[in-house]
């Protein structure tokens, strides 16, 4: 084997590594388990980016798989709605497939599930309660609801599902019944924690459960798998108390309304801003269609609470009120060009307007792309009148993920014997796997793999395998998935940058030769009315060119060779004189 390191099956202790205080794990194959097996754990999104978070594991016959999760695009990427994970592999083996667990309701974790479940077979997903309710309001906005069977699950429960033996344990991010995995598998124990920091003040009064991490560790984790989104943040998380302090006191402080934008999934967080608006004697106004849903389902299940019945009112009722009694709770905090945010900056919105001495709090940092759309959001609203508060300005957000320390003492807790940074950036990872060496993880038994690599565990030791299955970026447009490649997308990305010249030629049949002098469109190039010299070169140019085919001795006109030669000489020609690339689209028609 390639890379090999050795199982602490072996009698030689790591180099490094106390047996007392890293218990060896059990690695013999399950009763009936063929000795040769290994577990492949396979990350198809997440560990080179922030979002599509998607893992497999498989063992035998016998496929687990954790989160389906969504990407947001960047600027490079003009059109796309969302990145999902390529599952081309999952296709191929959908028969395997014994279920799917989702740690948590965050989109980057179940955004991608209307899109692949249909591939993959609709195997059944097990998550807990919430997670639940809001995977099958996504599931009824695809009318794919009942397609899969959905199990509620609780946190102290075990799940068998073929070769893997999976317990739970709560975590604290800032969604509720958010859970990490101790999964049992013939190859050992692994525990998965991804999107979790240690929070011993959580708006919702539970803890992440230390004395299961513990009693894992105690019973030696072969593999640790975790969140590494913050791993390059020294110190400790900070605790949501202290953000709730925080936005009790811009509630209470604010002489007029107060527009607070979040992401709608950060459910700790809505809770927060009710808990402020009671405090201040203020009604609530909700607006955006996911924060809508999300309000709806968390209020019905319990997971958010109202101190006062009629709390939440109608844009219409809150005209009637003074603004300093008002609180709106909106979407677009990303700067999303259709969230309520957005529209409301740019006074597009249908019943909330900007006044002057409306608080604007805007409760998130940007996602990686995001860093202009949301500048302009802010500019929009500042121009409005509006004092805009954002956490350059002052902390009114907290990250759900784990500081340097609290990873640390998640792998001091664990014990692991091998250790794979996941939920992160490539330079995130890195970060992550420096931090677990600092505590005593040997190097050699620390993997940082891409998308698509093959992290191999069994009794002969662990490798990383040759193999590697297909990734890549799948995109979503609009109701296509997967359509759009990389050739659409750079097609995009020129027109964006230099637009196109759209070049229409009559060409006779028989000679060869234009009829008429070429017709020119141009979008986001030149502007044809002020061009009329550099048009007249170029409709000379494309003549010489039509002409120097017509005279080669040929009965019919190559329509494919003119296209090619003027998108080529023209294409070089606008160079010249313009040092721009637009796309070049001749069109050729026979008269």
């Amino acid at each position: 084997m390639r890379n090999m390191r050795r199982h602490p099956g072996s009698n030689q202790p790591q180099k490094g590594q106390d047996k007392q205080d890293r218990p060896q794990a059990s690695f013999h194959p399950a009763k009936g388990a063929d000795p040769k097996d290994v577990l492949k754990v396979i990350p198809l999104g997440g560990i080179e980016e922030v979002g599509e978070n998607m893992t497999i594991m498989e063992y035998g016959d016998d496929i687990l798989v954790i989160d389906m999760g969504l990407g947001f695009p960047d600027e490079t990427m003009p059109g796309i709605d969302y990145i999902i994970p390529n599952t081309k592999y999952l296709e191929e083996n959908k028969k395997r497939i014994k279920g799917v667990i989702i740690t948590h309701g965050h989109l980057d974790h179940i955004g991608a599930i209307p899109y692949i479940l249909p591939k993959i077979g609709d195997p059944p997903i097990y998550t807990m309660k919430l997670t639940g309710e809001l995977i099958k309001k996504r599931l009824e906005e695809f009318h794919l609801l009942g397609r899969s069977q959905i199990h509620e699950l609780n946190k102290d429960d075990v799940l068998t599902l073929g070769n893997f033996r999976i317990r739970f344990f709560r975590i604290n991010h800032n969604i509720p019944d958010g859970v990490g995995l101790a999964i049992n598998t013939p190859a050992g124990l692994l525990v998965y924690a991804t999107d979790w920091k240690f929070d011993h003040t959580p708006v919702d009064g539970r803890p992440t459960e230390f004395d299961k991490l513990a009693k894992f560790g105690g019973e030696g984790v072969a593999l640790l798998m975790s969140d590494s989104t913050n791993a390059e943040k020294p110190g400790y998380s900070v605790s949501e108390k202290t953000l709730g302090d925080t936005i009790d006191r811009i509630v209470g402080d604010a002489n007029g309304r107060v527009i607070f934008a979040t992401f709608s999934t950060l459910i700790s967080r809505i809770q927060q801003v009710i808990n402020a608006a009671y405090k201040s004697n203020r009604k609530l106004v909700v607006t955006g269609r996911s924060m809508v849903n999300n309000i709806e389902i968390c209020l019905a299940s319990n997971y958010l609470t109202l101190p006062a019945k009629g709390m939440i009112i109608k844009t219409e009722q809150a005209r009637k009120l003074p603004d300093n009694q008002i609180v709106i709770l909106t979407t677009g905090s990303q700067g999303e060009e259709s969230a309520a945010l957005a529209r409301i900056a740019r006074g597009e919105h249908k019943t909330i307007e900007i006044k002057k001495g409306d608080t604007v709090v805007v409760s998130a940092s940007p996602i990686p792309g995001n860093e202009r759309a949301v500048s302009s959001t802010l500019s929009n609203l500042a121009r409005l009148g509006a004092k805009v508060l954002y956490q350059k300005i002052l902390d009114i957000h907290t990250s759900g993920h784990a500081y340097q320390e609290d990873l640390k003492l998640m792998i001091s807790l664990t014990k692991p014997t091998f250790f794979m940074p996941i939920h992160g950036e490539h330079h995130m990872l890195l970060a992550h796997a420096e931090l677990a060496k600092s505590v005593g993880i040997p190097d050699p038994n620390i993997f940082t793999l891409d998308n698509g690599q093959q992290l191999e565990l069994s009794n002969a030791g662990v490798r990383v395998s040759d193999a590697k299955i297909p990734t890549g970026y799948v995109f979503v447009d609009g109701l296509g998935v997967g359509d759009v490649g990389e050739v659409v997308l750079r097609d995009r990305q020129v027109m964006s940058k230099d637009g196109m010249f759209v070049i229409i030629m009559l060409v006779d049949r028989k000679t060869g030769r234009l009829t008429t002098q070429p017709d020119i469109i141009s979008r986001g190039f030149i502007y044809m009315k002020g061009s009329e010299d550099l048009l007249k070169e170029v409709k000379h140019e494309v003549r010489k060119i039509v002409e120097s085919k017509s005279k080669q001795k040929v009965q019919e006109p190559n329509n494919a060779f003119i296209r090619s030669e003027v998108r080529d000489q023209i294409g070089e020609f606008l160079f010249q004189r313009t040092e721009r690339r637009p796309m070049i689209l001749p069109v050729v028609l026979d008269v």
